[in-house]
């Protein structure tokens, strides 16, 4: 499947989901069903099937961890300085956090691991790792420094630790650097779960963005995804040039952090004090507008990495 094909592919999963919500078919609680399938069972099958085959030199490379960890400090301290001069508090921290703060399970590692497959995608998954300590870490003591809500990072990470898809994860790791050799059944049933991970993740998420709060504040929802979508990428781009990349670690890089907005920041910021109608029309606005950016980001790392 071309890039072109998977990126319209995606667009329809999410439009299906956002189709069926519409109608009332897909329900706030039958879409909390196929969340829970797409989180419990077939992200968790991705990761592991992505990492258990792989050793552990293969996709534990340090300029993955400073380089995801870089791009996201740096790009938090963007949001910070665009958004600095706000005059409501509850819509600056929104913004904020959702400038850096991407969607790396539902949408990033079933999508590089449909455009790239392989070290890449076992890559993909270490970065959704990575990624989810470092963005709940930042995402709320600034919500709580901006809006000042009270939160418990220490609970917040305890809750990601147990997060099914990061405990796939470790025991992926784990498998490969014990040189686990899964039965060939085994492994097929767990490629056929992962596949299912876009399918399932996407017409969930479709469901989950909403436009009922109307157009909200359009200069700060244009700030956040030209930031997240542009931003953010080129910036990755060059952090991993600089660090003398890998191309399989570069791709996964630069298109894990060129992901469009998370879906959890409506959550976050709707628990920590922030407007939940800017926090709900930016992650709409980032996901529909990343389903162009991500063909460009693609054709670049082509030029970048041939």
């Amino acid at each position: 499947m071309s890039v072109a094909t998977q990126l319209a592919y995606m667009l329809a999963l999410l439009a299906v989901g956002a189709g069926l919500r519409a109608v009332g078919i897909l329900t706030e609680r039958r879409r909390d069903r196929l969340t829970a399938v797409a989180f419990y069972v077939a992200l968790p099958a991705l990761v592991f099937s992505s990492t258990v085959n792989r050793s552990l030199s293969d996709v534990l490379v340090w300029r993955l961890f400073v380089g995801v960890t870089v791009v996201l400090v740096a790009v938090a301290g963007i949001g910070w300085l665009v958004h600095r001069d706000h005059a409501d508090p509850s819509r600056r921290g929104v913004a904020v956090v959702q400038s850096y703060h991407c969607n790396l399970g539902f949408l990033g590692v079933p999508f590089v691991a449909a455009t790239f497959g392989g070290v890449t995608a076992g890559k993909a998954s270490v970065i959704l790792g990575i990624g989810s300590l470092v963005q709940v870490t930042l995402t709320v003591l600034l919500l709580t420094s901006i809006t000042s809500a009270e939160a418990d990072v220490t609970q917040e990470l305890r809750s990601v630790a147990r997060n099914p898809v990061l405990v796939a994860l470790v025991l992926g790791l784990v498998g490969g650097a014990v040189g686990v050799d899964l039965p060939n059944l085994a492994q097929e049933s767990l490629g056929l779960l992962g596949s299912l991970a876009l399918p399932i993740a996407l017409p969930a998420v479709g469901a989950s963005l909403s436009s009922e709060g109307g157009l909200v504040d359009p200069p700060t929802v244009g700030a956040v995804a030209a930031v997240k979508l542009l931003v953010m990428p080129l910036l990755a781009l060059l952090v991993f040039v600089g660090l003398d990349a890998a191309p399989t670690t570069l791709r996964a890089g630069v298109l894990m952090l060129a992901m469009p907005t998370a879906v959890s920041t409506y959550i976050y910021s709707s628990e920590l004090g922030g407007d939940g109608d800017l926090a709900s029309a930016t992650v709409l606005t980032t996901t529909v507008v990343a389903v162009a950016t991500l063909f460009g980001v693609v054709a670049l790392l082509g030029l970048v990495t041939p």
